[in-house]
């Protein structure tokens, strides 16, 4: 009975604050309100008194009578202690009748009113469990039903849940300046409409063991693995990679992708469409070589998900050569899937991602690579891509008279290293793709009064350039180095919670912790790292278009990171050199088309 009473009058003075703030339309203090009625309810039962809460319609009647004075209570409180030391019954005076038909009106309208009035504002399964919890209450008392009706809620949350999809196909592509040329091998294999080789997912939410099952399936159809051969369905059995040993040598390879388009096997879009056959990786033919999950929004990831789905996903993309990859995870997701060796551990992790072969995945072996961001990942599958391609390109020549010669590029192009610094005038040229005859032109950055167009500035390790809500003054170039952009807006991976497993505080070693140019930043710059971005980057260009303060911070991510700075002065300079000034145009234009293909990012 004591335990009973506490809940009730805990949950129903929680709904009474709840009610008389909607009504009052102002945000009360509910922790004050519980505490006023808890110390009540103290002096109440020291002085022999009964539990109880507010009087819900006085307050609202003397709220919307505008009675704002304390005398409401004085004489609330003189008039029971009245009554309490009356020698006459009170019940013998009052009319029992008018008593007894107003409770039973009140409990017939609140009955009528969430028994059948709700039945529209609520969906089929949380108006069975308000029946279901009605009906327990009638059989087995208001505690044990109560308490039944929180297992039926959790129940239908665990199904409900479990059958929403946090799975969303987006489009991405990283933060990497590619050449003119290899940013076209990029999107034309990469990123085709009708047959992508890197693909890329967006996952939210809580991952666990009731979503796992409809997650792998979803992410089986869209990858075009969904049809599982009969080592798969063993593995999903056994669930575990020690316990089957599993080969391709039953598998298809994929087709080489040099010349993996279809308008390059005979049949054009239209003629695919016309045929009835959706443009969607179905056959061995459409499946990607690089799958991307981004992780960032998701909160918790259990043991039984990261076997049962992500290990599994694994496994069937390694039998069929595709590499899987996750992105953005939070301390604990990083923690959870490495130590249940879904994802390779922090000192294998890089070598893997140096020494592996192409797209050729072991299928022993094969496990999830970890990224600390999605474009960083997406930055490690077009390099892949792009060197294999310039490899098979380097091999096979100019075979089928010269067909691939119209996509592949006869020379490679020398990536930007980091580490040394260039020109602008080498940038520009390098982003722009300009052919000779224009390169003439981007002297006029280094020579002449070029110099009063742009500043160099030079920068160390973990040194903040702009911070969130600073004045945009002008945008930045990268000419050596890289730049950490923070999100503001996301600072759950950044905090790097303390993990305790069933033997103790997990040792930070074990999960992947904050980069090192991030904590030698000033509490300035907060958030969650969302790119790296390196040399040839353009960035800080859409506060400074829009005249808006800056939106998020950038940080120096290596040491010697130089940048050119364009400011607003600089550009009322360049107007007097309109062919420097086009350029500069150009270039913007570039960004924000490259910014508008990524989608909403700082």
């Amino acid at each position: 009975t004591w335990a009973g009473m506490v809940f009730v009058v805990s949950f129903s003075s929680c709904l009474d604050v709840a009610a008389i703030s909607m009504d009052m339309g102002e945000a009360l203090d509910t922790n004050a309100e519980l505490m006023t009625v808890g110390i009540s309810n103290v002096f109440s039962g020291l002085c022999c008194g009964f539990t109880g809460s507010y009087i819900f319609s006085q307050t609202l009647f003397t709220y919307r009578s505008g009675i704002t004075t304390r005398w409401v209570g004085i004489l609330m409180l003189l008039t029971e202690v009245a009554v309490f030391f009356c020698t006459v019954n009170m019940l013998e005076v009052c009319p029992l009748f008018y008593l007894g038909g107003t409770l039973t009106f009140i409990g017939f309208d609140l009955l009528y009113e969430w028994l059948v009035e709700v039945r529209h504002k609520l969906v089929m399964s949380e108006y069975g469990v308000l029946l279901a919890t009605f009906v327990a209450i009638q059989f087995v008392g208001i505690d044990a039903g109560v308490l039944f009706g929180v297992i039926i809620a959790v129940v239908d949350f665990v199904i409900t849940t479990a059958r929403q999809s946090s799975l969303t196909k987006v489009s991405r592509r990283s933060r990497a300046v590619w050449s003119t040329s290899r940013r076209k091998l990029v999107e034309e294999h990469g990123y085709h409409t009708l047959n992508p080789k890197i693909v890329c997912f967006e996952m939210k939410g809580s991952i666990f063991f009731g979503s796992s099952l409809q997650l792998l399936t979803e992410l089986s159809e869209a990858i075009g693995i969904k049809e599982l051969t009969k080592s798969d369905r063993e593995t999903m059995i056994m669930m575990s990679p020690r316990r089957i040993k599993m080969t391709s040598s039953d598998l298809p390879k994929a087709p080489a992708l040099g010349c993996s388009s279809p308008y390059l096997k005979g049949m054009s879009a239209p003629r695919m469409f016309a045929e009835g056959r959706k443009p969607l990786l179905r056959d061995q033919s459409m499946r990607p070589s690089f799958v991307v999950l981004d992780l960032t929004q998701v909160n918790f990831v259990d043991a039984s998900a990261s076997r049962g789905c992500f290990l599994q996903l694994s496994k069937m993309c390694a039998k069929r050569d595709i590499v899987l990859i996750a992105s953005g995870a939070n301390a604990r997701v990083d923690w959870m899937l490495r130590s249940h060796d879904v994802a390779y551990s922090l000192d294998e992790e890089d070598d893997v991602k140096e020494n592996i072969d192409g797209y050729l995945v072991d299928t022993e072996t094969a496990k999830i690579l970890l990224f600390e961001t999605v474009y960083g990942a997406l930055e490690f599958c077009e390099g892949k891509l792009i060197d294999e391609l310039e490899k098979y390109h380097n091999v096979e020549g100019r075979r089928k008279n010269g067909l691939c010669d119209a996509i592949l590029p006869q020379n490679r192009d020398l990536s930007f290293s980091s580490l040394e610094k260039h020109s602008l005038p080498t940038v520009l040229a390098h982003f722009l793709g300009l052919e000779e005859k224009d390169m003439y032109l981007l002297d006029g950055f280094s020579s002449g009064d070029g110099k009063s167009f742009h500043e160099e500035l030079e920068y160390q390790s973990g040194s903040v350039i702009f911070s969130n809500y600073q004045k945009s003054d002008g945008f930045y170039i990268i000419l050596a180095g890289s730049v950490g952009v923070l999100d503001p807006s996301k600072t759950t991976r950044s905090a790097s919670p303390k993990i305790i497993s069933g033997a103790g505080v997990v040792p930070r070693q074990r999960h992947r912790r904050k980069p090192s140019f991030q904590k030698k930043a000033s509490q300035d710059a907060i958030g969650d790292v969302a790119a790296i971005l390196k040399v040839g980057a353009v960035f800080g260009f859409v506060d400074f278009i829009l005249e808006k303060e800056r939106t998020f911070s950038a940080i120096a991510a290596q040491e010697h990171t130089v940048l050119a700075k364009l400011s607003r002065e600089g550009i009322r300079n360049l107007k007097q050199h309109p062919e420097l000034d086009r350029i500069v145009d150009k270039v913007l234009l570039q960004a924000s088309i490259l910014e508008l293909a990524n989608g909403p990012i700082p």
